[in-house]
């Protein structure tokens, strides 16, 4: 062949390999479990709670060992994933609606708290659809009521099964029931019917179902599934096989309730089968998943050790999560990192990883965690903050600050203002408190938190007229 049209073939299809390699857009889909503790699936060391699909993600990911909710609550992360934002710059420091603050019990009045998202909050719903993406979102929302502030008026183009209450009346078809609000004087709250189905329909699988619908019907356009399970929250109601099977482990080798370990079980069925729905259109190598949970495993439900005290709770069993994140390509299948991730870091880790437009303006607190995802680098922030002015009536809660730096962590109490201090690295079950002993870090981190505050313009603890002190 003629060298000149050797030279014209090759410029040719130098020309087309842009047109013909260009990759497809990058489809997202993320779990939220709620009240999934940090030792709950076996990717991060349990032996008893069976999670094959969720383990397979970190197999195929990322895990992060230093993995945040931004509440030990459910509310305030779920609006932190949602908009790159702290709770405390939200002004939704509390799960909606509380009900627990007792006006005769309590030192101090609770700070002021919104009961929604604002419909003004650009969320990743929506800079997702922006980008071209049908958006779905599928299970626990918690983020206000209707008839303005559901998932369909913050991006969704489909709400299935996202109401205004934070868990169903059962998890059983028809998944309704009534909740006594703690400070009312009895009243209850009835929580309807929240997706069709038949006797004898378990929620998770309900939802297991409708996302893999979704994901099948999207195959010609990229697509971003939110599924936000409501398990493994209350009422405790697991499939009676699973629960059988996990009836005859010994007390001593139990890690859990029963119940509990056959929804944790149900929760992993789910992901296994969104996955090989995203498998059978072809779209596993262009799919980045994320795996977390909205706060520490509750009370009773689960056993948080090593870590200390619950959901609730500012301790480690009330804020560490479980974090996992696979993005095919780009992370290292089985790697692990070390990096502090809190839950307003997802925004931007989508958007970055997914091509999309930043949006500096709206995801002021979360931090792009594409270069660790690479093993390019770390993030640009050597501390994350939390800021929690209300009571629960969780176990081991009160009123608090906490910045997570480095090793270091402090507590600021707000009835006392007393401070905890715990180096993590020694001590991740916090049993010694070295705010004493080492007064000048508890010092140097007590001014950075309080600076934080008046940066996000978090709302502060009052004194209470009220208070009749303490029985």
């Amino acid at each position: 062949m003629h060298p000149k049209k050797i030279l014209f073939l090759f410029i040719l299809a130098s020309l087309l390999l842009p047109l013909t390699s260009k990759a497809k857009p990058l489809n997202v889909v993320f779990f939220l479990i709620d009240d999934l503790g940090w030792n709950d699936v076996g990717a991060s060391g349990s032996d008893y709670y069976q999670t094959p699909n969720i383990d397979q993600l970190a197999k195929d990911g990322m895990r992060f060992t230093n993995g945040y909710a931004a509440c030990n609550v459910c509310s305030p992360t779920r609006a932190a994933v949602m908009t790159g934002k702290y709770p405390a710059r939200l002004l939704l420091t509390q799960w909606l609606p509380s009900g627990r603050w007792d006006a005769k019990k309590y030192m101090k009045q609770e700070a002021r708290y919104i009961s929604n998202l604002p419909l003004e909050e650009f969320t990743i719903a929506e800079a997702l659809r922006e980008g071209g993406y049908k958006t779905a979102f599928m299970g626990k929302w918690h983020l206000g009521p209707l008839p303005y502030y559901f998932p369909e008026h913050q991006g969704f183009d489909l709400n299935v099964a996202g109401r205004d209450y934070g868990a169903p009346g059962s998890y059983w078809y028809p998944f309704e029931g009534s909740w006594t609000i703690p400070t009312s004087g009895g009243l209850k709250v009835f929580k309807d019917n929240p997706l069709s189905g038949k006797e004898g329909d378990y929620l998770p699988d309900r939802l297991a179902e409708e996302g893999e619908k979704f994901v099948r019907d999207s195959k010609d356009k990229p697509f971003f599934l939110m599924m936000s399970h409501y398990a493994v929250h209350t009422p405790l109601q697991g499939k009676p096989d699973k629960v059988a099977k996990y009836e005859k482990i010994p007390e001593d080798q139990s890690q859990g309730h029963p119940h509990y370990a056959a929804m944790v079980e149900s929760v992993d069925d789910s992901v296994g089968r969104i996955m090989k729905a995203v498998r059978d259109i072809g779209a596993e190598d262009n799919t980045l998943v994320i795996f977390t949970s909205d706060n520490g495993g509750m009370w009773k439900a689960t056993k948080n050790a090593p870590l200390r005290a619950n959901k609730g709770s500012n301790y480690e069993g009330g804020l560490r999560v479980p974090v996992i994140i696979k993005w095919p390509g780009a992370t290292k299948p089985g790697s692990v990192s070390d990096v502090l991730v809190t839950s307003s870091d997802f925004y931007p880790t989508i958007l970055a990883a997914a091509d999309q437009p930043m949006q500096p303006l709206q995801h002021l607190d979360g931090v792009d965690l594409t270069p660790v995802l690479k093993n390019q680098g770390r993030v640009d922030r050597d501390a994350i903050f939390w800021h929690y002015p209300h009571y629960n009536q969780h176990p081991e809660n009160f009123p608090s600050g906490v910045i997570r730096k480095g090793d270091w962590k402090l507590i600021e109490k707000y009835d006392t203002g007393e401070l905890e201090l715990y180096n993590l690295a020694d001590d991740v079950g916090e049993r010694n408190n070295l705010a004493n002993s080492r007064s000048a870090v508890a010092r140097s981190l007590l001014a950075e938190l309080q600076a934080w505050r008046l940066e996000v313009g978090a709302d502060p603890m009052r004194p209470n007229p009220l208070y009749e002190g303490s029985n």
